[in-house]
C-alpha cells in the first residue's frame, strides 16, 4: 500500500470515520474511498453495501474486479438510563460486538456494581455526551422516561447523525415528547428519525425481552440502512 494512502486510512480510523481501500486486481492500482467521494465512485453500490456490512471482499467482474478492504468504526450504544432494561441490554450488546456506555445523573442507579464491565457515567447527558463523542456509528437509546434526562440526549443524537435514535415510552408519551422537541427547534425530518415506541414490535414485556427487541432494531438500522453518510440519499 502506498504510504500516503496508509496515512489517510489511519487518520480516518482514528477519527471514527469509515473508509474503503479499493485495489484493482488486474493492475494493482489503489484508491481510498470515503463518504465524501463515495457517490462519484464507479463502484458506489458495492461500496455502500460493504460499509453497511463491514465486510471486506472482492467485487466486480473481469478487468473491473477489485478487492475492497473495509475499515468501519466499531458500532457503539450510548444508553441514557441505568435501568433494568439497560442491565439486560449490556450482555446482549457485548455478544453482538457493540461497545456500550451508560449515562445517568442518578448516582443511586449509575453504579459499577449494577453494571460490571460497562462504562458508566453518572452525569447529565449534556455534560457526558461531548466526552463520549456521538457519531454516525453510534446508536442513542433513551430509557429513563424523564424528559429532563432523555430529551437533551435525543436532540444530541439527532444532531450528531447517530444511525439509530430510540426512546422508551408509549405513543401518547412520544407525541408529547415530539411537541417538546419541536419547541426546542428540531424539525419534522429529524423527529421522524426517532424510533418510538422503541424496539421491534415482538410483544416484549419483561426488561430482557425489551432489550432483545431494542438490540434487534438497532442491528437492523445499521445493517439494512446503514449510517446516513453511506445511504444514496446522502449524496442528493
Amino acid at each position: 500500500m502506498r504510504l500516503d494512502l496508509l496515512s489517510r486510512l489511519m487518520a480516518e480510523r482514528a477519527a471514527r470515520r469509515p473508509a474503503i481501500l479499493v485495489t484493482q486486481l488486474a493492475t494493482g492500482a489503489q484508491r481510498l474511498v470515503t463518504p465524501e467521494t463515495l457517490a462519484a465512485d464507479p463502484l458506489s453500490a458495492d461500496l455502500r453495501k460493504a460499509l453497511r456490512t463491514g465486510k471486506s471482499g472482492a467485487v466486480g467482474e473481469d478487468a473491473d474486479r477489485a478487492f475492497l478492504t473495509v475499515e468501519v468504526p466499531p458500532p457503539r450504544l450510548a444508553v441514557i438510563g441505568a435501568v433494568h432494561i439497560s442491565q439486560a441490554l449490556a450482555p446482549l450488546a457485548r455478544v453482538a460486538g457493540y461497545d456500550m456506555v451508560i449515562i445517568d445523573p442518578r448516582t443511586a442507579f449509575a453504579t459499577a456494581e449494577r453494571f460490571p464491565d460497562v462504562r458508566v457515567i453518572a452525569e447529565w447527558p449534556d455534560q457526558a455526551l461531548p466526552e463520549v463523542g456521538l457519531d454516525p456509528f453510534t446508536a442513542l437509546i433513551a430509557l429513563t422516561h424523564d424528559p429532563k434526562i432523555d430529551e437533551p440526549a435525543l436532540e444530541a443524537g439527532l444532531n450528531a447523525g447517530c444511525f439509530y435514535v430510540g426512546a422508551l415510552g408509549s405513543r401518547r408519551t412520544h407525541a408529547k415528547r415530539l411537541e417538546r422537541l419541536s419547541a426546542r427547534g428540531l424539525g419534522s425530518a429529524a423527529l421522524d428519525r426517532i424510533h418510538a415506541p422503541i424496539g421491534l414490535d415482538i410483544g416484549a414485556v419483561s426488561p430482557g425481552e425489551i432489550a432483545v427487541a431494542i438490540l434487534a432494531e438497532v442491528i437492523g438500522a445499521l445493517r439494512k440502512d446503514g449510517p446516513a453518510m453511506v445511504r444514496p440519499e446522502a449524496a442528493a
